[in-house]
């Protein structure tokens, strides 16, 4: 997946200050909080599945889909847009 942002000039100097590339930085920082995100996918479906005496899948990919498709864990879209409709 390509991923595409738009920083001002003001920005981009700031960022020359902070890396030498500032995609590489981008793609560094995405990676690691996709990281961050797999572990805590995984956990919170090893709970579930303990907890409910369910297999889980095997390998990463697998078990990050199984997560969704078990509703262990919902999008940041869905959690907004529940959080909205809660607000009304």
């Amino acid at each position: 997946m390509n991923i595409t942002i738009t920083i001002t000039d003001t920005q981009a100097k700031c960022l020359d200050r902070a890396c030498a590339d500032k995609q590489e930085w981008i793609t560094n920082a995405a990676i690691a909080r996709a990281y961050t995100e797999s572990k805590e996918i995984r956990r919170l479906l090893m709970e579930h599945c303990n907890a409910n005496d369910i297999a889980m899948a095997v390998g990463e990919s697998a078990q990050i889909t199984q997560a969704y498709t078990l509703g262990v864990v919902k999008t940041a879209a869905e959690i907004n847009a529940e959080i909205a409709k809660d607000r009304e």
